[in-house]
């Protein structure tokens, strides 16, 4: 049976779970008419639609493109597995929401990037796209594809499936490459000559211009480009001022519950904390503030164009924005009496106030979480985390005594350098939290306490001070659960784990090379998708595809590096020198502390990156 819209309506959508998210018809969704419109854009976000639709992200990006006349941005979505079925069996190709055209009639599909396992996702929809896999297959009637985000920063593992990789901030490069592609497409040519032009736009890597080359050990020997027009180094592009910065006055509001329901408002991007695990600290470098104007007049229109009852305050740690208590005693004076919400998904513990949470809680009282990732303060000092333990009994203790009962705890195992002391201190920190409960007097504490441990696996990623070591294994980390689930005997106590297999597959393709590409196109055909959904991550499945191509994942994932080892990601410069990221590694392993970016430089390199940059009203050039 062929592809028909009516079909889809009426034949499909009613045997499928949530049929409103294959239909796009949404408050806020734009439609445009073919005959005005120059270039057609597919943002695809490689997971449901649910997921995608928090995405604050696509929602720039969406409305950026959309307010050029000339282009009609629309979204598609990975396909659950019933509506996949129902599209195989009727042979209906993969389509945007708002025109419900297949994506291979598009100019670009552009992929945003936000976690190593959705990789899988990305091919498949390629193929239910009826767009070819690889790059090289593509004729001259094919979709451009592009993709973008965190993951985007080490590019390789996906370079035989994407056409162009922006690297860092897409709100500026992107329209230039719009721009070059219209520009191409009124000079005529052919897709070689537009990724040639794509690739001289900053910030833009186009794999296809690239060779790498190995030594007998596996390791890569050296990374050339191949073209004039592809650079040596690929700079990261960066948003300077953010007031100036566009910024969406309306975004699509779903018929359906999303994974965040609600106004997502970016205050600042960018960390000065330092943390050496976290990528998002060091490739979002640098800090840059909006102002309280801009945030205040900003939330306001969204509020009033969306009709959403609850603000969220974005960043990758809202608690740090230089005037968060003002702006938080803004934003309850002005909706309290309507009875929306402001919430703060990121707080450190260093920056927590409980009279600011008990401001935003007026609305909807809340449990509190908090992140100290180490259960020892060697280990704290280790990862550069910044937090004492009175830091945090003197927060969770002001907690309790103003009636909180719910606190949960974010941990990290597996990080370098950990011993069992290590792990025994997690239940050690959690004990010492109840008892910080039962210190309140019993009329004055709330009637229910509920401690909850939760404990991620590390992994390594690339551009940070930890990208060097290697990972534990998968049954160090199940050693390391069973051992801290042993220890904690309070029943007021509980602990939830992440698999430590998955991560294991996150870090292979987090520090892998382009030779990954192999092992993807065989998952593929073995059907591994939505792996970064418990209920369908398959390890074994996995483990066979690795073999049966031939590749080692344990090089990727669980060898230590040499600083001498040419890294697969080293031709991208996002800022933060290499120099840096290496004196970091050394301070870990002397357990001593780098201080946050705003009480002294520790020239990581950003400032230098930009000409003119300052990355704090005390520091200049």
């Amino acid at each position: 049976m062929h592809y028909d819209k009516e079909l889809i309506n009426k034949k499909v959508l009613p045997l499928v779970t949530k049929p409103i998210t294959y239909q796009g018809n949404e408050v806020g969704a734009v439609h445009k008419d073919l005959k005005d419109t120059t270039i057609r854009y597919a943002f695809a976000f490689p997971d449901t639609y649910e997921v995608g639709m928090s995405h604050l992200g696509m929602k720039i990006l969406y409305s950026l493109l959309n307010d050029q006349k000339d282009i009609w941005c629309e979204r598609v979505f990975a396909p659950w597995v019933d509506m996949e079925a129902q599209m195989r069996s009727r042979e209906i190709p993969l389509y945007a929401l708002e025109s419900m055209d297949p994506i291979s009639a598009f100019d670009f599909v552009g992929f945003t990037l936000q976690y190593e396992m959705s990789y899988t996702n990305l091919i498949n929809m390629l193929e239910l796209g009826g767009i070819p896999l690889l790059s090289k297959d593509r004729g001259e009637d094919m979709p451009f594809i592009m993709a973008g985000g965190p993951c985007a920063y080490n590019p390789e593992p996906l370079a035989d499936f994407v056409d162009i990789f922006v690297i860092g901030e897409a709100e500026e490069a992107i329209l230039e490459l719009m721009d070059a592609y219209r520009r191409f497409k009124a000079e005529g040519g052919t897709r070689e000559d537009y990724l040639k032009k794509a690739a001289s736009i900053e910030g833009v890597y186009v794999p296809a211009f690239y060779e790498a080359a190995y030594h007998e050990d596996g390791t890569l020997k050296a990374f050339t480009p191949l073209i004039e027009e592809a650079p040596r180094k690929i700079r990261k592009r960066f948003i300077k001022d953010l007031d100036d910065a566009y910024y969406p006055e309306t975004y699509v509001v779903p018929y359906t519950e999303t994974v965040h329901d609600r106004v997502s408002y970016e205050i600042f991007r960018g960390c000065g904390r330092g943390c050496r695990f976290c990528q998002a600290g060091m490739i979002y470098r640098p800090i840059r503030e909006k102002s309280l104007n801009t945030i205040e007049e900003g939330i306001k229109t969204l509020l009033k164009t969306t009709g959403y009852e609850e603000i969220s305050l974005a960043s990758l740690s809202s608690g740090d924005y230089s005037k968060i208590e003002a702006l938080i005693e803004d934003l309850v004076f002005d909706y309290e009496d309507q009875c929306i919400g402001v919430s703060l998904p990121s707080l450190r513990i260093d920056s927590l106030s409980i009279d600011m949470l008990e401001q935003i809680q007026k609305i909807r009282k809340t449990g509190i979480t908090l992140a100290p990732e180490a259960g020892t303060q060697r280990m704290r000092d280790v990862i550069n985390k910044g937090v004492t333990e009175e830091n945090l009994l003197t927060t969770v203790r002001t907690a309790f005594e103003r009636g909180w009962g719910h606190i949960k705890l974010y941990f990290m195992i597996g990080l370098p350098t950990e011993t069992e002391a290590d792990i025994a201190g997690i239940a050690d920190l959690g004990q010492k939290v109840l008892d910080e409960y039962y210190a309140v007097p019993r009329e004055e504490r709330n009637k229910a306490v509920k401690i909850v441990l939760s404990t991620s696996c590390f992994v390594p990623k690339p551009f940070t001070p930890f990208q060097w070591f290697g990972q534990n294994t998968g049954d160090q980390f199940i050693e390391k659960q069973k051992m801290l689930k042993s220890l904690i005997k309070d029943r007021k106590i509980s602990y939830n784990w992440h698999d430590g297999s998955l991560s294991y597959l996150e870090a292979v393709f987090a520090r892998g090379d382009r030779r990954l590409g192999r092992v993807l196109l065989k998952a593929h055909e073995a059907g591994c998708k939505f792996d970064g959904w418990q209920e369908h991550y398959n390890h074994q499945k996995w483990l066979s595809v690795f073999e049966e191509a031939g590749v080692d994942p344990d090089f990727y994932a669980l060898r230590s590096r040499s600083f001498d080892e040419l890294l697969p990601w080293d031709f991208i410069d996002i800022g933060v020198t290499k120099e840096f990221l290496q004196k970091e590694w050394k301070k870990s392993t002397e357990e001593t502390l780098t201080p946050y970016c705003r009480e002294g430089c520790s020239s990581c390199g950003v400032m230098q990156f930009s000409k003119g940059w300052k990355c704090h009203e005390h520091y200049t050039v």
